[in-house]
């Protein structure tokens, strides 16, 4: 999945750092982000963009290397560097700087979407200890938002329950997801899911793992489930275009190295399930 990036070490505690000239920039504009492809991915540094580095709030590191966001619009780009599509970091090498600008531009859109008090209308100023945003009139506190959710497949006898999502751009087979709505345990999500999009009751509800998904900010936890009752489908069709149940043979993917949907339907399709 796009955050297993071992050997490279990601180090998000947030600590008052100084750019300096070398340093890594994260630039994002209206879902694209700055960047270069000759000799596989890589980001500008603020000397290259004539940026000050000292108008500029510390992201992350991933191993020494320090990322940054810039306070200031660059004046002119470099000729080797371009805004591309951010779906672009599904497949980028290496690996660890698609994780960079996947987890920059979730950090980028939370400082971007809170520069007022919601509670006051003050502007709010980034606090010095923790990444967190204060307000200076009422002390309202802002953290970067994270949503639980939910992904789950689910096993009848020797096949696999497998959706395709209405009126979105991702066409490929996947699985039930979600979100947890306020007060619910996590696993009453992945009942009210499955029972929301295909009709049908589960059991044995088991946690494989979870993965950060920074494209709508949320904190996904994927589950392995058992059908119980009948395998009639019932297809909420705001939500789903189809859903069918498949054996791991019928299943045509390959892993993707992206996504937790992706790995536990190879899971399945591997007999590892």
């Amino acid at each position: 999945m796009i955050h297993d990036i071992a050997p490279h070490i990601y180090q998000n505690a947030w600590s008052p750092r100084q750019a300096g000239p070398n340093s890594t920039v994260l630039l994002f504009q209206k879902g694209r982000f700055l960047c270069s492809q000759k000799n596989g991915l890589h980001y500008p540094t603020f000397r290259q963009l004539g940026l000050d580095p000292a108008e500029s709030e510390y992201l992350f590191s991933i191993d020494q290397q320090e990322y940054y966001r810039p306070l200031q619009q660059p004046a002119v780009i470099p000729e080797e560097y371009s805004f591309e599509p951010q779906v672009l970091l599904r497949t980028a090498e290496p690996r660890f700087e698609a994780f960079a600008g996947f987890v920059g531009g979730q950090l980028d859109g939370w400082y971007r979407d809170n520069r007022f008090c919601g509670r006051c209308g003050t502007p709010l100023k980034p606090d010095q200890k923790e990444r967190m945003l204060r307000c200076p009139n009422c002390q309202n506190m802002v953290y970067p938002k994270i949503c639980p959710g939910i992904i789950v497949a689910v096993i009848h006898q020797d096949k696999l329950l497998l959706t395709k999502y209405a009126n979105r751009p991702y066409a490929n087979w996947a699985l039930i997801a979600g979100f947890t709505e306020i007060g619910e345990p996590i696993e009453d999500t992945v009942r009210r899911e499955v029972m929301e999009e295909v009709g049908l009751k589960v059991k044995d509800i088991t946690f494989y793992r979870s993965q950060p998904w920074a494209f709508s900010s949320s904190l996904l936890c994927g589950f392995f489930a058992h059908l119980d009752g009948s395998d009639e489908i019932t297809l909420q069709q705001d939500e789903l275009a189809q859903a069918c149940w498949m054996s791991a043979d019928e299943i045509d993917l390959e892993p993707d190295k992206m996504s937790l949907t992706r790995e536990m339907i190879m899971l399945f399709k591997a007999g590892r399930r």
